[in-house]
């Protein structure tokens, strides 16, 4: 997988496409074998797209019913049965057999604890990974509001070449958001179909640049789930 990107990494330093400092630190992540984050693999994916010709991966997902937690089997630990000896032993024989053998029970019934409690704190919900995500959290999350269905935003109000656009939004009506970039001239410059995440909210990354971003000036994100169309505008300076 890494030797695709960083074919794809080094297709783009020649052609002289995107951020030279971004691309040659994922260049040298790649041929020391190091870890490459998701956000620098969507930039060098979504470059190749627009620069080297790739097809854009699409992928349709279905928001899931209602799935019970799956609750790990609980594997009950063998425990070996032994005859007890009729011989006499010595006080310190006795005491000897005992420390040896308590350990191994106790760690049998360690184990059963603690696959009991785990299964216990998965089937009534309490281990929530949203706690620690605040893009699932409702509190902070714009999806958990009935009354939105389609918003956009960028994280910036202008831009320059060769920049990344962050957009982001929600969807709470579709799997499925197709979203735009049309210059002054209202002349598409950039497009991509992203999917919605099962929280309602969906993100992407563009680059400013490339063929119709020639010209400075205000262009315009649009974002169309199928029902309705919201947009934003920028300033560009080339």
């Amino acid at each position: 997988m890494n030797d695709v990107l960083l074919d794809d990494v080094t297709s783009l330093l020649d052609g002289d496409f995107g951020d030279d400092r971004i691309l040659k630190q994922i260049s040298r992540a790649c041929k020391n074998n190091e870890v490459i984050s998701n956000y620098e693999r969507n930039y060098v994916r979504k470059l190749a797209e627009q620069y080297l010709g790739k097809k854009p991966e699409i992928i349709i997902s279905k928001k899931p019913e209602n799935i019970a937690p799956i609750i790990p089997d609980v594997v009950m630990p063998k425990i070996e049965s032994y005859e007890q000896t009729q011989t006499l032993q010595s006080h310190t024989s006795r005491s000897s057999s005992f420390n040896l053998k308590n350990p191994k029970l106790i760690l049998g019934f360690t184990s059963i604890v603690l696959v009991v409690i785990f299964a216990a704190v998965l089937s009534s919900g309490i281990f929530d990974l949203s706690a620690s995500n605040p893009a699932s959290n409702p509190a902070s999350n714009p999806a958990s509001n009935p009354a939105l269905k389609l918003s956009v935003e960028i994280d910036s109000s202008s831009y320059y070449q060769k920049d990344i656009i962050s957009i982001n939004g929600v969807s709470t009506n579709s799997n499925m958001v197709n979203i735009s970039i049309e210059n002054q001239n209202n002349k598409l410059v950039w497009a991509e179909q992203v999917s919605v995440k099962n929280n309602g909210m969906y993100s992407t990354l563009s680059l400013a640049g490339g063929s119709g971003w020639e010209n400075s000036g205000t262009y315009t994100i649009k974002v169309d789930n199928g029902s309705e169309t919201k947009s934003i505008t920028f300033s560009f300076n080339s």
